[in-house]
């Protein structure tokens, strides 16, 4: 008897695999429109494909394909106006292997190990290990059967933490020392986000530098000088949210229009940020200010990205957990 999860994956590789050799030639052709015309339609077969399956099976199928789609438009964007100097065989490793956004470094692939690989890799599992207990903390706190509301809060954010950890800081902190090991000078793809001074920081150069690096090269740097930088940063931050959307809305069917305005409420406080500098108004100056403000505008609209029916269809079934 067939497994139909079986068929789906082999599909998903199927498609996955045309929109990295597609994504080649685009490159090779810098034909953007094209690239962006392959990620819509792949998302939108893989979507069919995993309609049927649970809400965890088809967040990794979009998220994956989404990444692969987006590597084509980032790489046609970078090398737009540059000879191309990226093998086929450094395209597929990128392209496939690693998350960042950003091809030239895989173009060294193949060569000498890179300093601070080990560092980098034992740092990811230490944090795969804490993310693990925390997993474990979250099943204790259930299994004593409290029941309340504040119950559900406190390991849904534990869970959350978790996940962040095991996924942000440890499968990609390993897998940026790994590459190292192969000659590749990958990065640490969140750089001490509690470091941040600002938002305008916090957003491109501490969290998710892959996101910011595809918005960056995809969008805003394309656009800034057509419609203004303000109106190209808003529209990269939209389009930072339309992903999540796809990520987190998606696939559990609801929700919807929540993630996308969390990231306009942060494209407005980035401008908000720019104007104070402008003015010279001295507030994010105050290192405790500082902190206090990024903290508490990057957690407390974060109902709006991490909504419920997220948290209940996907964050606690990862946990092996029901609401």
């Amino acid at each position: 008897m067939k497994n139909p999860l079986i068929n789906c994956l082999i599909y998903f590789a199927l498609i996955n695999l045309i929109v990295v050799l597609l994504g080649y030639l685009v490159v090779r052709k810098r034909a953007i429109l094209a690239a962006w015309i392959i990620l819509p339609a792949a998302i939108g077969i893989v979507y069919f494909i995993f309609q049927n399956e649970h809400p965890i099976i088809k967040m990794l199928a979009i998220i994956a394909t989404t990444f692969t789609g987006m590597k084509a438009i980032a790489a046609a964007e970078g090398y737009k106006g540059k000879p191309l100097t990226l093998k086929f065989r450094q395209w597929v490793v990128f392209a496939s292997g690693w998350a960042g956004m950003r091809p030239q470094p895989f173009e060294t692939l193949g060569a000498p190990a890179l300093p601070n690989a080990w560092p980098m890799i034992r740092f990811g599992i230490s944090r795969i290990v804490v993310g693990a207990l925390l997993i474990l903390l979250a099943h204790g706190l259930v299994a004593l059967h409290l029941g309340s509301v504040l119950t559900h809060v406190v390991v849904s954010v534990i869970l959350l933490i978790s996940f962040s950890l095991i996924l942000h800081f440890g499968l990609l902190g390993v897998s940026a020392g790994m590459w190292r090991l192969s000659g590749v000078n990958t990065y640490v793809l969140f750089r001490q986000p509690a470091k941040a001074k600002s938002l305008t920081e916090f957003w491109s150069k501490r969290w998710n530098i892959a996101f910011s690096e595809m918005t960056s090269v995809a969008l805003f740097r394309p656009l800034k000088n057509k419609i203004g930088s303000a109106a190209a940063l808003m529209i990269a931050f939209m389009f930072s949210g339309l992903l999540h959307e796809l990520a987190l809305s998606l696939p559990v069917n609801s929700g919807y229009g929540l993630p996308l305005i969390y990231f306009i409420i942060q494209g407005m406080l980035v401008l908000l940020e720019r104007w104070m500098t402008i003015h010279q108004l001295q507030f994010l100056n105050n290192k405790l200010l500082a902190t206090a403000w990024v903290f508490f505008w990057v957690i407390a609209p974060a109902p709006l990205l991490f909504h419920a029916a997220f948290i209940h269809e996907i964050v606690w079934p990862l946990a092996g957990l029901k609401w």
